[in-house]
């Protein structure tokens, strides 16, 4: 399977390479934030820059929808998994046109409400992730994963 995981550095990137056991034997790219942080976190990974900032910041989304395109185009990726935040949404948006399935990770302080980021995605997920069950009163369809942290 390949794997397009799309996240904000820090934290939603932290809870995305907790993962490693699973996504680590597939073949993965990435999609974060041009930060010193993802740079030397995924020094080894095939690692796209996200245009930044992505909160409120109306040019860089539409520069990031653009960049959800080149990247869906050219990585094929079978599903796109986020765990967060803005940048989520351009690939989300889009990963059907390009036959990818995606998933959705609330991050693990997303406790009993639901992030921005989330509510946003939900329409175009097909799979939406939580690690509260306090939130499968918002997403009443979640699977749960329990803390991944």
């Amino acid at each position: 399977m390949r794997i397009l995981i799309v996240c904000s550095s820090g934290g939603h990137l932290t809870q995305a390479l907790a993962l490693r056991s699973w996504w680590g034997n597939h073949e993965r790219s990435w999609v974060t934030l041009p930060t010193e942080d993802a740079r030397s976190r995924l020094a080894d990974e095939r690692m796209v820059e996200a245009h930044y900032p992505t909160v409120r910041n109306i040019p860089n989304l539409l520069r990031n929808f653009g960049l959800a395109r080149h990247v869906l185009a050219a990585e094929k990726p079978d599903l796109v998994f986020s765990t967060g935040a803005a940048i989520a949404l351009p690939f989300f948006l889009q990963a059907g046109h390009f036959g990818a399935r995606t998933a959705f990770l609330e991050p693990v302080d997303r406790i009993a409400t639901p992030s921005l980021s989330g509510l946003l995605v939900y329409p175009f997920a097909d799979e939406i992730l939580v690690q509260w069950p306090q939130l499968t009163k918002i997403y009443p369809d979640a699977a749960r994963t329990g803390v991944v942290l």
